[in-house]
């Protein structure tokens, strides 16, 4: 096992470090962390409290990993932080441990991109190949799905979701949940189907054409909402993403729905 470790920085003991991570000068890394093979921190990285970080992961000056929970609950409870594989952490990111009266954990997954700046509050779940543009904020216990792209400056509140597939714009104040393959304005308003990057991510006109349908039915004005969300799931009932849309909506508890103008 090859571990290069700066003079200039402090690893804790009984911290675990796997083959072939390089932790460069300046970085402090407590006795409670795990950082997998093939992992570089650059340099003034700090990684607190009970965190794993896996695989080919980078991270950049001055990110602060693993600190507590910015919630007056919080007491010092044994509770985690996890960072997947592959994931790039740019300068002065920031993801706290979970809180016993949440997850218990934060969780962020697999391929991220988390650019200068952006937050992960506690007891988050953030799913594979998002992206956070510079200083997007997330409050506790948000739950963000895979592929999401949030814009610079925008901010999750508390207990909202972002499905899969989704954009945020850029300043965005996302009060409410987002569906999946939604586009959020930065006004904080639903504004349509993230259309661009489902063609990007190669989503069949097919697809693309049920979804917009569906999405339309959705927030027509006949009937109510429940009965629209009813009437997409049976005249959809074989297309999966439709189906992903009402089962997210159908779902919904602690925050309402972000809707259009």
């Amino acid at each position: 096992m090859t571990v290069t470790i700066h003079p200039q920085s402090f690893v804790d003991p009984n911290a675990q470090l796997g083959e072939n991570v390089s932790i460069g000068p300046g970085c402090v890394i407590g006795p409670r962390v795990s950082i997998g093979d093939g992992s570089v921190l650059h340099s003034h990285v700090v990684v607190a409290g009970n965190t794993e970080i896996g695989s080919n992961s980078t991270i950049y000056p001055f990110a602060a990993l693993g600190h507590p929970p910015q919630d007056f609950k919080y007491k010092g409870e044994d509770t985690k932080l996890f960072i997947g594989n592959n994931v790039t952490i740019r300068e002065h990111v920031t993801m706290h441990l979970g809180t016993v009266v949440g997850r218990g954990e934060t969780r962020v997954g697999d391929n991220g991109y988390f650019m200068v700046g952006s937050h992960v509050g506690h007891d988050c779940i953030v799913g594979n190949s998002v992206t956070f543009a510079n200083n997007a904020t997330l409050g506790g216990q948000v739950t963000v799905g895979d592929h999401v792209i949030m814009g610079g400056l925008s901010a999750v509140h508390q207990f909202c979701r972002v499905g899969k597939h989704a954009f945020v714009g850029g300043g965005a104040p996302v009060t409410g949940d987002v569906i999946p393959y939604g586009m959020v304005d930065n006004h904080g308003r639903l504004a349509g189907l993230n259309l661009v990057g489902l063609k990007r991510r190669g989503f069949g006109r097919d697809q693309i054409n049920d979804l917009r349908t569906a999405y339309r039915l959705f927030f027509a004005t006949e009937g109510t909402f429940q009965e629209r969300i009813d009437d997409a799931a049976r005249l959809y009932h074989d297309q999966e993403l439709v189906l992903e849309m009402v089962g997210f909506i159908r779902d919904g508890a602690s925050r309402h729905l972000c809707l259009p103008k």
